[in-house]
């Protein structure tokens, strides 16, 4: 399967992120999964990539083309995808992704990770709402490292309470990267969407 990991490009504090950033792209890699991520070689990013190539993985970096040329050649990669922005990074890992997962990170990764539930919840597929029952929604594990993501989901309880969040819409808040890995041997039907070629 395809699996966009959602992280930023600085080092946090806490150590355990950073293990569990590498042991991400280690199980990734040797689970036979495809790792898509935001492009960089620093922090978190650099950590997930990095292990998913140490252990032979194929790892795709979606890049912006507004960072300088020393930072989008900074890590190797199986492919290498560049896009004008943000907004089309996010567009290109939403469409060619079976399931999405979010390590501690800032205000991008929450982005990225709210921009999957926004998906999820219009039943949105190729920009298009898909309303005929035929669509799948997409896993958005939220990895709630030392309780990390825990005032993030009291405000998502919060919105519930209040009428303002209809469903989960595809969220899935675990502790550990061993619950991340059963959650994904339990997706049946990965998408027969391919990643594009090379387009440096």
């Amino acid at each position: 399967m395809n699996i966009s990991v959602f992280c930023g490009a600085t080092l946090p504090n806490n150590i355990h992120f950073t293990q569990a950033a590498t042991r991400l792209g280690h199980l990734l890699a040797s689970a036979g999964h495809t790792l898509l991520y935001g492009g960089s070689n620093l922090g978190l990013m650099g950590n997930v990539s990095g292990a998913a190539l140490e252990k032979g993985g194929r790892v795709v970096g979606v890049i912006p083309t507004f960072f300088s040329e020393e930072i989008i050649l900074s890590q190797p990669v199986s492919e290498l995808v560049r896009v004008d922005s943000i907004a089309e990074r996010k567009e290109y890992l939403l469409s060619h992704s079976d399931a999405f997962i979010a390590l501690p990170g800032g205000i991008g990764t929450l982005d990225e990770a709210l921009e999957v539930m926004v998906m999820n919840q219009l039943q949105i597929a190729d920009g298009r709402r898909v309303l005929d029952g035929s669509y799948r929604t997409k896993p958005m594990i939220l990895l709630n490292l030392d309780g990390y993501y825990n005032p993030f989901l009291a405000q998502l309880r919060r919105a519930q309470d209040e009428g303002l969040l209809r469903s989960e819409a595809g969220l899935m808040a675990v502790e550990s990267v061993d619950e991340c890995q059963s959650i994904l041997n339990n997706l049946s039907t990965p998408s027969n969407q391919s990643t594009p070629k090379n387009q440096n």
